[in-house]
C-alpha cells in the first residue's frame, strides 16, 4: 500500500535539469505532494518568496544565481526547509550548504526513495521546532553581553542582533539551557529535530563552527562554547552573572 502524507505538502524544486524536475514530479505528487520548478535560481528564489512553500528541493549548480546564493537569500526572509542537491558530491559543497543554513543535503547518486525519506525526516523535523515554539515563553537567557530571546528566536551579542539559521538558534538555546552540562552530539539531535533527523556526521559539528565564528567564539579560549574531548559540548558558566529574566 503506498503512503502518503496527510495533506498536500507544497514542495518547489529548483534545478536546471528537467528531466529530474520531472522525475521528481511523477514519484512525489501520488504520495501527496504538490510539486512546482524552476530551473534557474533567480526565478527559483522569487517563486520561493511568493509561493509559501512547505520544503524546498535546491540544486547547487544553476544557470545565473548558484545554489549558495539562493539559499543566503532565502534565508534572510524564511526558515523553509531546504535539501540541497549536489552533482559533484564534495564534502566541501556539504559543509558550505549546512553553515549557510541547509537543512539536509544529497548527492545527485540519490535513489527517489532516499530522497523521499530525507524530506520526511526535514519536515518531521520542522514539525518538532514548530511545536517547541509554541511552548516557550518570554523568558530571555543573558550571560555577559549575550542575550537569547527564546520567544522570538532573536540572540544580541554587545547589543547587536546575531543572524543565525534555525539550526544555529536551536544549538545555542539548548546549550544555553543547560548550562555548565556537557550536551553529546546525540543529545543535542534529538534536541533540536527529533530523532527522525538524518544528518551527516559532521554536521553537528558544522553548526557548532558556524555559531562560533558569528559568536566571535575561540574553541581554544571559549567565552561561550566549550568542546568536550570524545563527549560533545558544553556551554561555558564562567561568572555568577547568569540570570534569567522576564521582558
Amino acid at each position: 500500500m503506498t503512503e502518503t502524507v496527510s495533506k498536500k505538502t507544497k514542495l518547489l524544486v529548483i534545478d536546471d535539469d528537467k528531466k529530474l524536475c520531472r522525475l521528481l514530479k511523477d514519484y512525489l505528487e501520488p504520495m501527496g505532494y504538490q510539486v512546482e520548478s524552476e530551473q534557474d535560481g533567480d526565478s527559483g528564489l522569487k517563486k520561493t518568496i511568493e509561493g509559501n512553500f512547505d520544503v524546498i528541493i535546491l540544486d547547487v549548480m544553476l544557470p545565473g544565481m548558484d545554489g549558495f546564493e539562493v539559499l543566503r537569500k532565502i534565508r534572510k526572509v524564511s526558515d523553509v526547509p531546504v535539501l540541497m542537491l549536489t552533482a559533484r558530491g564534495d564534502e566541501v559543497d556539504r559543509i558550505a550548504g549546512l553553515e549557510i543554513g541547509a537543512d539536509d543535503y544529497l548527492p545527485k547518486t540519490f535513489s527517489v526513495r532516499e530522497l523521499l525519506a530525507r524530506l520526511r525526516a526535514v519536515m518531521r523535523r520542522t514539525t518538532v521546532r514548530k511545536e517547541v515554539n509554541k511552548t516557550l515563553t518570554e523568558e530571555e537567557i543573558v550571560v555577559g553581553d549575550l542575550k537569547i530571546l527564546p520567544n522570538s528566536r532573536t540572540v544580541f551579542f554587545n547589543g547587536t542582533q546575531i543572524e543565525l539559521t534555525p539550526v544555529e538558534f536551536d544549538l545555542l538555546f539548548s546549550l544555553a539551557k543547560a548550562k555548565g552540562r556537557i550536551k553529546t552530539r546525540e543529545q543535542l539531535l534529538d534536541e533540536i529535530a527529533g530523532r527522525d533527523y538524518i544528518v551527516f556526521d559532521r554536521s553537528i559539528d558544522v553548526h557548532i563552527s558556524a555559531l562560533r565564528k558569528k559568536l566571535g567564539d575561540d574553541p581554544k579560549e571559549p567565552r561561550f562554547i566549550k568542546t568536550m574531548r570524545s563527549a560533545g559540548y558544553m556551554f561555558v558558566n564562567p561568572k555568577s552573572d547568569w540570570t534569567k529574566e522576564k521582558q
